[in-house]
């Protein structure tokens, strides 16, 4: 311990000596300058000291090294933990965010029909729904995928799953710790996924069930993060010993029973995480100002001016028939010698005096006056009784017969209408309607009550053939009923119309056809079978129809329907649905756009001039403006310059859909009302998720409110459309955007690229596989050759 003072003594002593040498003189050896002698023992001193005290910081250092070894092995027995945890959950059959059966393409371009469990950052693909272990194909790992929505030719739902730099998507083991998967004749995609859902609202689920993995996978690798942070927050710093006491005392108390990830991932930070998802933002947010969701825009809103529709009329009861006047009998012959049994009737120009001065989009919307029917089939828990209230609602639609035998105008290409009913709950059915195609004359309508938990959307290709003495008029599409609260789409089809004794007896029109009413999710269906009248014998309208599950019938209808339809189910028979006199009036209010503030391409002032004609009896003024408007589609037509829709986009095939549809079931809490301006419906929302921007300003007076007390309801500032008479402009064709096609074409050049690309990549895998084959087939014929040149060989000698 003093050894080192001894030396420094030592060494002031030599120089004080005289050193003496046997070759050399001898001389004195100066001491240092005084300034020099202090500057030295500062030096001793400090040294001095320093030796002094080095058992006390060599036992301050021990217990730091042991700190640091208690963190590191608390470090890795948290982080196998947590990975325990992870894997765990990931492993639990009950942590399923979405599973059930989708279409994949596989490499050969085929598609075969997987059972897919959607989990937390995993898709798991088997090959059965049993799910066993020796049904595994395979894991995608979607922290390294990317997703899209992608066109098909074929029915349902498309979307992709790929990784961006065209690397291998699959995990390397099952969720059992199986290392190689089950063999399939129809090998999946290395870097990227196909699949196919049976519907757009199946596909749609499907999409946002995997955003929403997508959030949890980025919630866990954000915990799990945090916590290995937090363990190795000090296991770097070796420098500071109050450092690690302060350490020791942290851990000391979080070995007390606090919990480490509790103060790392709180409830508001998940919430906060999810909050790019959620449509409904947490309760700290204090802005109170209306939200902007996907169909919810945050502004002052300039509503429709809506007025209530005229008187309807309602034609006679009984079968619909009408006598051909002596003074058009000779129009009707000059129009049956253009054409010919079995021949299209939709580019037959017909005479005015057998139109409904009206168009086929406004006709469309007739069967819905008694939309408050699904209201009472979204609050019936029983599946049975929900898919017979739901018949009643589509039987509900047929009893309203137009004044006479007559046809509806054909609607003009890009002709547009929308009405609304008023409900007695308080909640609005919106009907938006456009014509998107007119060789074949294709109608696309969408109807919206989200408070009363449904959508309705349809494609309707109308048809008319001609046989001689009748003519039937076909409407080809199906439409998708979507119970918003219930996830549970019903898909029905319509009956035709059929007009007989055109050329001999009284013209009759009747409804014929089998029309199926089926859901999917609960497997119930019906089928109902319009007859129409035979020859001898019989009744008018008359209907009959089932209900089964599966192959299994549970109750029958019958009935006629313009009249009285009756079920006879496991209750016992009652009467379905009855369109008494007090019944229709039950029918809801309908409200239309009031003529001045509708645009030229609305369908009652499309045809204004045409109505006003056929409603004062001049048939040659109809026919002459009639004229006019097929003749300016004729020339838009040979313009060269493509249809742009308004209102919906194409889907697959021939299928479009309402661009601003929302299938967002209705929240109580949040959602306030839906209005409509210019065809676009949306929704006002209390809550906001975000800070108020400039367009949020107006309306901020009322909604400032809404954070002090839950039970006061905000009521926006909902302006009314001002209606401004407007004189009538000539119709123009609409001018394409320029920009959103080359947006277009730079996208549907970049996806045919990337399906290039892989197409080449699927390609160069089974020429592999090919050659492989190959070559095994070629190794083992010539051993099988050898081997029977030996036996033949062996057998001769």
């Amino acid at each position: 311990m003093y050894s080192p003072i001894l030396r420094l003594m030592e060494r002031r002593r030599e120089r004080k000596l005289t050193i003496t040498s046997p070759n050399e003189d001898v001389r004195n050896v100066e001491p240092p300058p005084q300034k020099n002698r202090r500057a030295s023992l500062s030096v001793a001193y400090h040294r001095l000291l320093s030796f002094s005290s080095s058992p006390i910081k060599d036992l301050e250092q021990l217990k730091g090294w042991r700190l640091r070894l208690k963190q590191k092995k608390e470090y890795r027995d948290e982080k196998k933990r947590v990975n325990e945890e992870l894997l765990s959950a990931l492993r639990d059959p009950t942590v399923v965010v979405m599973a059930d059966t989708l279409k994949i393409r596989g490499a050969l371009k085929k598609w075969n029909r997987y059972y897919c469990v959607l989990k937390p950052g995993l898709l798991i693909v088997y090959k059965h729904k049993k799910a066993d272990r020796g049904d595994w194909i395979g894991t995608v790992l979607l922290n390294h995928c990317e997703l899209i929505e992608r066109p098909s030719k074929k029915d349902g739902f498309c979307f992709k799953l790929y990784h961006p730099m065209d690397m291998s998507i699959w995990g390397n083991r099952g969720p059992l710790g199986q290392s190689f998967g089950s063999f399939t004749l129809n090998p999946l995609n290395t870097s990227f996924l196909i699949c196919r859902a049976p519907s757009d609202q199946a596909g749609r689920c499907w999409m946002d069930a995997l955003e929403l993995s997508f959030k949890c996978t980025g919630l866990l690798k954000k915990t799990m993060n945090e916590v290995i942070d937090f363990l190795n927050l000090d296991v770097k710093d070796e420098s500071s010993v109050m450092d690690s006491q302060r350490d020791e005392s942290r851990m000391s108390r979080d070995s007390d029973g606090d919990d480490i990830r509790g103060t790392i991932v709180s409830e508001t930070d998940a919430e906060k995480h999810f909050q790019e998802i959620d449509d409904v933002p947490d309760e700290d947010h204090e802005d109170g100002k209306m939200s902007e969701t996907s169909d919810t825009i945050r502004e002052a809103f300039t509503e429709s001016a809506w007025i209530q529709s005229p008187k309807e009329v309602f034609g006679p009861d009984g079968s619909l028939t009408e006598e051909v006047g002596e003074e058009n009998k000779s129009l009707i012959w000059t129009l049956l010698k253009q054409i010919r049994p079995g021949m299209d009737l939709s580019k037959v120009v017909l005479p005015t005096f057998i139109l409904e001065p009206r168009s086929f989009l406004e006709k469309l919307a007739d069967y819905y006056y008694h939309a408050d029917l699904i209201a009472e089939a979204v609050a019936e828990p029983d599946p049975f009784e929900r898919i017979v209230k739901i018949t009643k609602f589509f039987l509900s639609g047929f009893y309203k017969k137009p004044k006479g035998l007559k046809k509806p105008y054909n609607p003009i290409l890009g002709e547009t209408f929308r009405c609304k009913w008023e409900h007695p709950d308080g909640s609005t059915t919106f009907y938006i309607a456009e014509q998107v195609s007119h060789h074949p004359p294709v109608s696309s309508l969408f109807i919206t009550n989200r408070k009363a938990g449904f959508n309705i959307s349809g494609t309707i290709l109308a048809k008319s053939k001609y046989y001689g003495n009748s003519l039937s008029a076909i409407l080809v599409g199906k439409l998708r009923l979507t119970l918003l609260n219930l996830g549970e789409t019903y898909i029905v089809n319509l009956p035709y119309a059929n007009c007989k004794g055109i050329m001999i007896g009284t013209m009759t029109m009747e409804l014929g056809g089998e029309v199926n009413i089926e859901c999917e999710k609960t497997g119930y269906k019906t089928t109902l079978d319009f007859k129409l009248k035979p020859m001898l014998g019989g009744a008018y309208n008359q209907i009959e129809g089932s209900i089964k599950y599966g192959s299994d019938r549970l109750a029958s209808i019958e009935g006629a329907w313009d009249g009285v339809i009756r079920i006879k189910g496991p209750d016992g028979k009652k009467e379905l649905w009855n369109p008494t006199p007090d019944v229709i009036k039950t029918r809801l209010p309908r409200y239309e756009i009031n003529m001045d503030d509708q645009s030229e391409w609305e369908s009652a002032k499309l045809w204004r001039h045409v109505t006003e004609a056929i409603s004062n009896e001049d048939q040659y003024k109809a026919t002459e403006e009639k004229t006019a408007l097929e003749n300016d589609q004729r020339a838009r037509a040979k313009s060269g310059i493509p249809h742009e829709t308004k209102f919906f986009k194409k889907l697959n095939g021939d299928e479009y859909s309402y661009i601003h549809a929302d299938y967002r079931p209705w929240d109580k809490n949040n959602d306030i009302q839906q209005v409509e301006n210019n065809y676009v419906v949306k929704t006002i929302s209390r809550h906001s998720k975000s800070k108020a921007g400039p367009s949020d300003q107006l309306g901020s007076d009322n909604t400032s409110e809404a954070s002090e007390s839950d039970e006061e309801i905000v009521e926006p500032k909902i302006k009314k459309k001002v209606v401004v008479p407007t004189t009538s402009k000539p119709i123009q064709p609409p001018v394409p955007d320029e920009r959103i096609k080359e947006m277009e074409h730079k996208f549907d050049l970049a996806i045919r690229r990337m399906e290039a690309a892989n197409e080449r990549q699927s390609a160069r895998t089974i020429n592999a596989i090919q050659s492989t084959l190959l070559f095994v087939f070629v190794v083992t014929s010539v051993v099988q050759s050898i081997f029977m040149f030996f036996m033949f060989r062996k057998s001769s000698a």
